[in-house]
């Protein structure tokens, strides 16, 4: 399998969608999940593949590229499109259409960015104003001209040795429990801003533009 470094996997799922901005270059990936399909047939965007059950499409889509799986299975849509992806070589995944609508299934898509964080890859939920990602034992970093809210929650039991620097509240080497949600409504303040931790997975939501965030992930410093 060759690792497909800077090129994104793009995943449509069925929520309720503000925008949708692709700028798909030679090697991204796009993928429909489900009734996501829909979605891409509106904008006219196509998909490389689609996968589902299809109980939320009601039918299946007319695509060269369309895998089927039974309504009654372990993983979840979404999951199996990220799998799909992981197996292709992608290692960062973008996600439209995979907040709001069903809770349970806006916290297994937070759960599903902890599996890409402890496989070595990073993913992004996008919508409402807001990206979402998800971090273990590492640092990220936020450039100087962001702005905005970020707020930070420990996505287990603990998170030990949590640092948060170049933001208006900062942390340094802080344990932080999953029932204290001492992490919410921080500030990006012009600096150059880093979120780590030492030992343990941080689930990580801020403000954004979609075109500010596909740019760095296009072009890491």
């Amino acid at each position: 399998m060759t690792l497909i470094n800077h090129s994104i996997c793009y995943i449509i799922g069925a929520s309720t969608i503000d925008e949708i901005k692709i700028n798909k270059e030679k090697q991204d990936f796009v993928i429909a999940v489900d009734a996501g399909y829909s979605h891409l047939e509106k904008m006219g965007i196509q998909a490389d593949l689609v996968v589902g059950d299809f109980d939320s499409l009601m039918r299946i889509p007319d695509h060269p590229h369309v895998l089927q799986f039974p309504v009654e299975k372990d993983d979840t849509d979404t999951m199996i499109a990220v799998r799909e992806g992981l197996n292709r070589g992608y290692r960062q995944f973008v996600f439209f259409g995979c907040l709001g609508n069903r809770l349970d299934h806006t916290y297994a898509n937070f759960q599903i960015l902890c599996f890409l964080a402890e496989n070595g890859a990073s993913g992004y939920l996008l919508g409402e104003g807001f990206a979402v990602s998800a971090i273990q034992n590492r640092a990220i970093v936020f450039p100087d001209r962001m702005k905005g809210i970020l707020s930070i929650f420990c996505a287990g039991s603990a998170a030990e040795g949590v640092n948060l620097t170049g933001l208006k509240y900062e942390l340094h080497q802080y344990h932080l429990s999953n029932t204290i949600p001492i992490g919410v409504s921080n500030e990006f303040i012009g600096k150059k801003s880093v979120v780590s931790v030492d030992n343990g997975f941080l689930l990580l939501m801020w403000t954004e533009e979609i075109d500010s965030l596909i740019f760095r992930l296009k072009n890491p410093d």
